[in-house]
């Protein structure tokens, strides 16, 4: 009975130690602070300024090489700049084709906005979600 009990609890810890491990893993995917000033200051932007985490997604504001003032949307996993000023590649029905792919259900509200598409929908699991979607790629970027 006891090697049952030193076993489960062997177990126990293993998994719990697994578990934080893989929480770590994903909280250091999402970017710092920090990395997003960086990244917004290689790729040309100047005097980055309210830098802040909102909606599943960082914003900023910057000078963009050209000196005009930009709002910026950054990926929080990838990167990925979106500036408001930006033209979107796709079309409605385009960004509607790619979250139908996707597995979203229900789409509606489609809007292109500061550099991104918005859209709610149903999710896999039949939740209501607010979307951000790439203007480029028609991948959700991020989900509220």
């Amino acid at each position: 009975m006891k090697n049952k009990i030193t076993s489960l609890t062997f177990a126990l810890a293993l998994g719990t130690l697994s578990l934080g491990v893989s929480g770590l893993v994903m909280a250091q995917q999402a970017m710092t602070e920090p990395q997003v000033h960086s990244k917004l200051t290689e790729q040309g932007y100047t005097k980055v300024h309210d830098v802040k985490f909102k909606d599943g997604m960082w914003r900023a504001e910057a000078k963009s090489a050209d000196g005009k003032h930009v709002d910026l949307r950054i990926d929080a996993k990838t990167g990925e700049v979106y500036p408001d000023e930006q033209v979107s590649r796709l079309s409605e029905k385009d960004v509607r084709a790619s979250l139908e792919t996707q597995g979203y259900t229900h789409v509606h509200d489609v809007d292109f906005d500061d550099g991104i598409w918005k859209a709610k929908a149903e999710n896999q699991s039949g939740v209501d979600v607010k979307l951000k979607i790439d203007a480029g790629t028609g991948k959700v970027i991020a989900t509220d």
